[in-house]
């Protein structure tokens, strides 16, 4: 959520931002709400000091023996009216709270204009693109043989479903324990492991809700349940309401979840395979850190998902979103992009965003800044680091041979049991 006090003192300059985002905001609309809000709120605070004026006044009136009952009757009156405006008072903050709660962070002066992933600017590459000696198979062609079914994933569930059977989910594992390794003992994270169950205040606090609540599976509970889409939401509400004292700052955090996303409006696209599915594998990074240090900090959870694919040999490009293609929350978002023989192009693998204090204004998540003593809210950051699923496909197809055979990559074979070829 963006800071109220930027709508009251630079509401042009905000409407001008969010156009950047081909975002309209009504600021007409805004402004007759914020001018109801201060009137009535002029009004309560008149009624309140009346009432205590002629409260006190009764009692006065007791002690000179005089009748009360004129008086007595002007409070309850007064009391009814107070009343009313205190309640017509929160009706309109919580317009406003509801309109504020659909407005995307500002963007980073840094992210450049643009409508769609079309417009988005490729910042690097790193490795050589394979050449193979034959027409490369895609992970659906490569996977099946090998315990890899959609067939068993349908029956079970329906579309957008799963089985691995065999090496090939000993392979999805041994992604996610090195993964886990590599951020733990190399990169610095603290392993967190989180419910995949959360409250509608979590997902509001991250932003997913309200405005998302259709990409979300919503377990019939009283109040509701819903099922993690990532496990940014369950390890950033770890500091929801809390002071973080500046000397445990920052804040590293790597968790391995299960992901549940009702991608809605994304049927007909990546119907095939394991591009997009309803649940998935993730290894996710969680930073929270003092607003100094955020822009340094994506720089850092970035470069450590990328070393994730290094590590694997699998070829990428990293790319700055542009302004159309940044999520609500982010401020920033740097995608990283992996090579995918089967489909000859890049598919995003980890998005790694800068959400400045757009998050924690909404979890109220502060630090005690030592300089002053006070509260003051931090910053938050997050990425995949990796999807597990979408690298399983790129290992497939990356290290896939002409007789269908997949090399695992020397990083993933103490993870195999030494194995070092899935047949």
């Amino acid at each position: 959520m963006l800071d109220p006090r930027l709508f009251r003192s630079e509401l042009d300059f905000v409407r001008e931002q969010l156009r950047r985002r081909n975002f309209e905001f009504d600021a007409e609309a805004y402004r007759a709400l914020e001018e109801r809000r201060k009137d009535i709120q002029i009004k309560t605070q008149e009624l309140q000091n009346e009432r205590n004026t002629r409260s006190k006044a009764i009692g006065q009136a007791k002690a000179s023996g005089l009748d009360i009952q004129p008086l007595l009757d002007q409070v309850q009156d007064l009391g009814e009216q107070l009343k009313a405006a205190e309640t017509e008072l929160q009706d309109i903050q919580d317009q406003l709270n509801s309109l504020m709660e659909g407005i995307p962070n500002i963007l980073d002066l840094a992210v450049p204009a643009g409508k769609s992933d079309a417009d988005n600017v490729e910042i690097s590459r790193w490795g050589e693109l394979p050449e193979f000696g034959f027409v490369p198979k895609d992970h659906v062609d490569l996977g099946e043989p090998l315990g890899m079914s959609f067939e068993l994933g349908a029956k079970i569930a329906g579309a957008r479903f799963v089985v691995l059977s065999g090496k090939l989910a000993t392979l999805q594992r041994a992604i996610i324990q090195m993964m886990l390794d590599t951020h733990i003992y190399e990169h610095g994270y603290s392993e967190a492991y989180v419910p995949y169950l959360v409250n509608a205040d979590s997902l509001r606090g991250t932003g997913q809700l309200p405005k998302f609540e259709a990409d979300l599976f919503a377990v019939r509970h009283d109040p509701a349940f819903y099922l993690i889409p990532t496990a940014e939401v369950p390890v950033t509400n770890i500091v929801r309401d809390v002071i973080v004292e500046a000397r445990q700052m920052p804040l590293k955090f790597v968790s391995h979840t299960p992901c549940f996303r009702s991608e809605a409006g994304a049927y007909g696209s990546d119907v095939r395979g394991m591009i997009r599915q309803h649940q998935f594998e993730k290894v996710e990074l969680v930073q929270i850190v003092e607003p100094e240090q955020s822009a340094a900090a994506h720089e850092e959870l970035t470069a450590h998902a990328e070393n994730i694919l290094k590590k694997l040999g699998l070829p990428y490009r990293k790319v700055l979103l542009c302004a159309g293609d940044t999520g609500f929350s982010s401020a920033k978002t740097y995608d990283l992009e992996v090579w995918l023989p089967g489909q000859q192009k890049y598919r995003e693998i980890s998005s790694c965003s800068n959400f400045k204090d757009f998050q924690a204004r909404r979890l109220q998540a502060r630090w005690r800044n030592p300089e002053s003593g006070k509260p003051e809210l931090l910053h938050t950051l997050n990425g995949s680091g990796l999807a597990a699923g979408r690298t399983l496909i790129a290992i497939l197809e990356n290290y896939q041979n002409q007789d269908g055979s997949v090399a695992i990559p020397e990083a993933l074979r103490s993870y195999m049991g030494g194995l070092d070829t899935l047949r």
